[in-house]
């Protein structure tokens, strides 16, 4: 595996960490707790690009993204599903998958955009399910 000693994503799971794989973890992210249904897909060896992949990687990363998607659709029926690649801050191959609701803080701004509204009691309370429920059927659905 490549690994770069300043890379956030090498040094530490980058989150609560949810299943890990061989070529893969997942990961729930705990830094924002509007968005407490935001998993991360994390490759395990350091790539910067998608396109660093080899095809059959492609594939195995994008089946596993469409999972957890599948999972957080069908568990707690968002408004839309967010999917993400970025990098820009940690170039570090990794998917963002988020579950959104039209009554969440940002909604329809990206999460990373400008907050809209407060979400009374909490986003998590909203959520149809306990969070580690959820993250037992990620993990169940990406075995």
């Amino acid at each position: 595996m490549n690994t770069t000693v300043d890379c956030p994503l090498c040094s530490n799971a980058g989150g609560l960490l949810v299943l890990q794989m061989p070529k893969w973890r997942v990961i729930r992210s705990t830094d924002d707790v509007n968005f407490p249904a935001f998993y991360r897909l994390i490759w395990q060896a350091h790539v910067a690009e998608f396109s660093d992949l080899a095809a059959d990687e492609r594939s195995c990363c994008m089946e596993a993204v469409v999972r957890i998607e599948q999972v957080l659709r069908e568990a707690l029926q968002p408004t839309k599903i967010n999917l993400a690649t970025l990098g820009n801050v940690v170039p570090h191959l990794h998917w963002h998958v988020i579950a959104r609701f039209d009554w969440d803080s940002h909604f329809p701004n990206p999460v990373w955009g400008t907050a809209r509204r407060e979400v009374s009691g909490g986003a998590e309370a909203r959520l149809p399910l306990p969070l580690v429920d959820l993250d037992r059927r990620v993990a169940l659905a990406l075995r």
